[in-house]
């Protein structure tokens, strides 16, 4: 059985991340970025790839550290603390976990240069506005040694400065998953999105898009099921920062409550006001241990992490709605003015909510699960 309960060791990580984030990547970071139009900060991510967190899921013989999922989870949580904008989920998670089922000395050398951060991905995932990866419209021609890429892609997180991009299409084998250089190649329109939380994210259009026969992975027809632990460990770690930036939101307004006056008293002694902050404080514990469940199942048993995952992305995004929306409410109007740092929690929880499947998608899955 899981033990819900942090380990001293992910403890001392925490802390140590939280130091870390404090001092190069506060909440006036990511302010200081929107107000540049910067979408990324190599040197955050060097800075973060120093400390150990890019190779946080790659095997020691490749570079990384192999701490596990569940560290992968304390890290995104405290990033979602501060709302850091990095590489780290589509490329220390997700790449990562993918790549690591492969032993050759191609991947070897791309999970070591993750782990060094001189590497990053993108996952071009999404093809209408929902998040629906099995239903693909986006085609791969077999031509000569190589292949011929149509079709679009929305909301590729991280699509404008990765540097390599990861990409299921339909073919006539079945799904097939490629990696190839997200460079200036001939029939490739990237089209930057303004997200409104300030993250790297674009449209990509492929017009007869030629890709090299080595840039398939695995089988043809194999690419789905590579895919699916990519999918999960993103997943369950975006659930970790989602419950993060909860926790942010919810720290902003207590201490408001422990400040604000009204009527010669703290509002925070009222007592419905008390009943409201209670609840939530309940609700991101509850989604706390449903992210620590999912990443002790991810480390122990990874085949069997389906619904631990849809439990805790499904919660994790309707927890930060919440606690952001209740953040708003109790600050009263101050709460959406850009003064005040309340609104980027909701941007960044809006945004986390759609990304890599909604609480409709992952609710779905859990009922399907449990057989409602």
């Amino acid at each position: 059985m899981a033990k819900l309960v942090e380990t001293e060791e992910e403890t001392l990580l925490a802390e140590a991340a939280r130091s870390l984030l404090d001092k190069s990547a506060p909440l006036t970071h990511l302010r200081q970025m929107r107000d540049s139009g910067a979408r990324s900060d190599p040197a955050l991510w060097q800075e973060m790839a120093a400390a150990g967190w890019a190779g946080v899921l790659i095997p020691e013989a490749a570079g990384g550290v192999d701490m596990g999922h569940a560290a992968a989870h304390v890290l995104a949580r405290e990033m979602g603390r501060t709302l850091a904008v990095s590489p780290f989920l589509s490329t220390a998670v997700m790449a990562a976990t993918l790549l690591r089922q492969f032993d050759d000395a191609t991947t070897r050398a791309k999970l070591e240069k993750i782990a060094s951060g001189g590497l990053t991905y993108a996952f071009a995932l999404d093809e209408t506005a929902k998040f629906a990866p099995d239903s693909i419209r986006l085609t791969a021609q077999k031509r000569g040694n190589g292949y011929t890429l149509n079709g679009k892609r929305r909301f590729v997180v991280d699509g404008c400065d990765a540097d390599r991009i990861l990409l299921l299409a339909e073919s006539e084998e079945g799904p097939c998953l490629f990696d190839f250089a997200n460079t200036a190649t001939q029939g490739l329109q990237r089209d930057a999105l303004e997200m409104i939380d300030s993250r790297d994210a674009a449209d990509l259009t492929f017009d007869e898009v030629e890709v090299a026969g080595d840039a398939l992975l695995g089988a043809a027809g194999a690419g789905y099921d590579l895919l699916k632990p990519a999918l999960e460990a993103g997943q369950a770690a975006l659930a970790a920062e989602t419950v993060g930036l909860s926790q942010a939101a919810f720290d902003l307004t207590s201490s408001y409550l422990k400040e604000r006056k009204q009527f010669g008293t703290t509002i925070g002694s009222f007592q419905a006001l008390q009943h409201r902050a209670a609840h939530l404080w309940c609700e991101i514990e509850l989604t706390q241990s449903a992210v620590l469940n999912a990443g002790r199942i991810l480390d122990e048993d990874p085949k069997a992490a389906r619904l631990a995952v849809s439990v805790a992305k499904a919660r994790a995004t309707d927890t930060a709605q919440k606690s952001v929306q209740e953040g708003v409410q109790m600050h009263g109007g101050i709460g959406m003015t850009d003064a005040f740092d309340m609104g980027f929690y909701m941007k960044r929880a809006r945004v986390a909510a759609e990304w890599l499947g909604d609480y409709g998608y992952h609710a779905g899955i859990v009922a399907q699960l449990r057989g409602f």
